[in-house]
């Protein structure tokens, strides 16, 4: 693996990592009632999942491309896609869990 790859695959990682921490920083916001702030800290989440999601499928692409230049596929990518998928899976279940705070809230 390249050090270009291993760096588009790093930012993937740091990509994930601050959704995840973006995420959690929401649920954080839940417990003060904030949840506007908490929807805008959501939003950021989405952003940098978008930004995992990019390298993810340029990394997807060039794999399945003709070219010669095929990007080596390692344990490193794995551990890029675990952290991108749990950033997901997180962002979703905190985002489900504040909409039920907040009807709770409104009731």
């Amino acid at each position: 693996m390249t050090e270009v790859e291993q760096n588009i695959i790093m930012e993937m990682i740091s990509s994930a990592g601050e959704s995840k921490v973006k995420s959690f920083e929401a649920l954080k916001k839940v417990k003060t009632r904030e949840y506007d702030e908490a929807r805008k800290l959501l939003n950021e989440a989405r952003e940098a999942d978008l930004a995992a999601h990019q390298i993810q499928t340029k990394i997807i692409t060039a794999e399945l491309s003709n070219s010669e230049n095929k990007p080596e596929i390692g344990l490193l990518m794995v551990h890029a896609q675990d952290h991108y998928m749990t950033a997901q899976l997180a962002r979703d279940l905190i985002e489900a869990l504040i909409n039920v705070f907040e009807e709770r809230e409104e009731k």
